[in-house]
C-alpha cells in the first residue's frame, strides 16, 4: 500500500500548487465552506473544541459556546485552505495577503524573539521571512515539531525555508538557537501549546493551572534577548491577514523563569480574548494536568 500512500501524499501536493492560482476570494470562501463542514461532523476534535471553551470561558451558555466553535471551525476552515499560498505561494502572493506592521525596527539586528501565539493564522510569520531581503531584515528561524508522516515533514521544512527561513527541530537545538539570536536573526516561538512535562511549568491560563513551556524566559535570560509579542490575525473583511509585532516587553525576562511564563500567558489570554474565535482552540491546551488531577478530555 505504500505506492498508494505516495500518490495521494504527491495528489494532495498538487492540489496545494492548484489552490494558489485561484483568486483569493474563492479560496477564502472555499474555506468558510470546510470550516461549516467540519463543524457539523461528529469528531473528537469538535469536542476538543468545545471542551477548550467551556474551560476558559465558564460564563457562557451552551448556545453561545456552539456558536464560538462554529465560527472557530470556519475561520480555521479559511486558515487551513489559504495554507496553500503561505506554504507554495510566491513571495508577492504573500505580501498581498498579509500586512505586517511592527512597533521595533527589524532590520536593527538586536537580539529578539518574537512570541507567536496559536491563533489559526500562525503559519502568517513566513511573510517575515518572504520580506526579509526586500527590506533589509535578517533571516528567520523557528521551532518546528517533527510530523509523523516522513513525506510532509520533509516538504512542509522546504516550504517554510524557501525564503531563507531556518527550521529548527524542537528537540535537543538550544545551544543553535541561542546562536541564532545573538547574531541577530528572528527566532520565533509559540509557547502555548502542550509539548509534555519537560521543560515546561503549570502556570494559568484562562485560570487553569495550565503546562506551559518555559523556553522563552530561558532564552531570552541566556542570549540577552528582548522579547515582542508577534500575532497573526485574520482581517474582518476576508482580505487577508494582518501580523502586528509589539513594543518589547517590559522588565522581560526576570530572574523567576515560572512568573515569566504566567506573565506571557497572561499576555496570551488578553488577546485571546480579544478574539476568541481565531484561537487554536483544536489543540488539547490542557493534556497534561498536575499531579492527581483527572483529564479533561
Amino acid at each position: 500500500m505504500n505506492w498508494l500512500k505516495s500518490v495521494l501524499n504527491h495528489l494532495l501536493v498538487g492540489l496545494l500548487n492548484a489552490l494558489t492560482y485561484l483568486p483569493y476570494p474563492a479560496l477564502v470562501h472555499l474555506g468558510y465552506g470546510l470550516g461549516w463542514l467540519a463543524a457539523h461532523i461528529p469528531s473528537e476534535r469538535n469536542q476538543v473544541v468545545k471542551k477548550n471553551l467551556q474551560l476558559c470561558f465558564p460564563e457562557l451558555h451552551n448556545e453561545e459556546i456552539s456558536s464560538l466553535a462554529a465560527t472557530h471551525w470556519r475561520l480555521l476552515g479559511r486558515s487551513l485552505v489559504e495554507r496553500s499560498i503561505i506554504w507554495r505561494g510566491s513571495a508577492a502572493q504573500l505580501n498581498q495577503m498579509i500586512e505586517v506592521r511592527t512597533a521595533v525596527d527589524l532590520s536593527d539586528r538586536k537580539p529578539r524573539i518574537l512570541v507567536n501565539p496559536h491563533f489559526v493564522g500562525i503559519e502568517g510569520s513566513i511573510i517575515i521571512s518572504a520580506l526579509a531581503n526586500e527590506r533589509n531584515w535578517p533571516r528567520t528561524s523557528g521551532f518546528f515539531q517533527r510530523m509523523k508522516t516522513p513525506f510532509f515533514n520533509q516538504k512542509i521544512i522546504s516550504w517554510r525555508n524557501r525564503f531563507g527561513g531556518n527550521s529548527i527541530e524542537r528537540q535537543g537545538n538550544m545551544i543553535q538557537l541561542i546562536r541564532e539570536i545573538r547574531d541577530g536573526n528572528f527566532v520565533i516561538i509559540a509557547p502555548d501549546i502542550d509539548l509534555g512535562i519537560k521543560d515546561s511549568a503549570f502556570v494559568p491560563f484562562f485560570g487553569i493551572l495550565t503546562n506551559t513551556i518555559t523556553a522563552v524566559s530561558r532564552l531570552a535570560q541566556v542570549s540577552n534577548a528582548e522579547v515582542c509579542i508577534m500575532s497573526t490575525t485574520l482581517k474582518a473583511d476576508g482580505s487577508g491577514y494582518l501580523c502586528e509585532i509589539r513594543e518589547p516587553l517590559a522588565d522581560f525576562p526576570s530572574t523567576d523563569v515560572i512568573a515569566d511564563t504566567a506573565f506571557l500567558n497572561r499576555q496570551i489570554e488578553a488577546l485571546v480574548r480579544q478574539r476568541p474565535a481565531e484561537y487554536y482552540w483544536v489543540h488539547k491546551r490542557f493534556k497534561n494536568r498536575p499531579s492527581g488531577e483527572s483529564s479533561f478530555y
